[in-house]
């Protein structure tokens, strides 16, 4: 189990500013204009909002993706808010997991391989990849399809080997933007049951959606409107 230097507290932003500059013009977008907001231990938060209202841009900065242009960002007692890339990699890779719309399985690869990836990058022993890969693979019922590519697979399937990747580094918290974005309502119902289930053993989610159904799921909803925070419902 992992502990937090700030007791429960996983993430933390403290009037957390991103600002793009448009490539070959003096024209700056301002993504998130001050946003204040802190998430504990075992949390299932939905961050909802317009197109434009910086969902996607909370979302990349606290996955350690992208850095705040100002403000600072702690993750689990540490603040990442100016590390470079590599460093911004490192923690990532140790402390957070990510579910996609479009799964981002490598096409090339078995089930079995894209599972064993992300312990690959942290140099986890071929071993323990290994039994961690078929732990979760039974966990998720893909026992049976280790040997297949994604293509092979139907979209709830290649969901279930994303999340389950998605947990191979045993993450602080899990991720998740619009992971149902691109199945049929029936099988987003089994991704998200799995995602509650996830949450009920104890695991910090927060989900990027814009579908109210799913946010309705989560015990607290967080609405950006042009880059603040419009509300925090619990």
């Amino acid at each position: 189990m992992h502990a937090s230097a700030n007791g429960d507290e996983i993430i933390g932003l403290d009037h957390v500013v991103k600002i793009y500059r448009k490539p070959g013009a003096d024209v700056e977008v301002h993504a998130l204009r001050g946003v204040t907001l802190t998430i504990r231990r075992g949390e299932y938060v939905a961050v909802v909002g317009a197109s434009g209202s910086g969902k996607s841009t909370l979302m990349n900065i606290i996955g350690c993706l992208d850095r705040p242009t100002a403000g600072v960002y702690c993750l689990y007692g540490q603040d990442v808010s100016q590390l470079d890339d590599d460093a911004l990699s490192a923690v990532r890779g140790k402390r957070i997991g990510f579910i996609f719309q479009s799964f981002n399985l490598i096409a090339q690869q078995t089930v079995l391989e894209n599972l064993e990836t992300p312990g690959f990058y942290q140099s986890v022993p071929p071993r323990v990849r290994r039994e961690r890969a078929l732990s979760l693979a039974e966990r998720l019922g893909l026992s049976d399809r280790l040997a297949h590519r994604p293509m092979e697979l139907s979209g709830g399937q290649q969901q279930r080997v994303a999340i389950a990747r998605s947990l191979m580094n045993d993450p602080v918290v899990l991720l998740a933007d619009e992971p149902t974005g691109n199945l049929d309502s029936n099988t987003g119902q089994i991704i998200l049951d799995l995602i509650d289930e996830l949450n009920a053993g104890g695991m910090t989610i927060v989900i990027v959606t814009h579908d109210k159904s799913v946010a309705a799921r989560c015990r607290r909803v967080v609405e950006l409107v042009d880059g603040l925070v419009a509300s925090d419902r619990r």
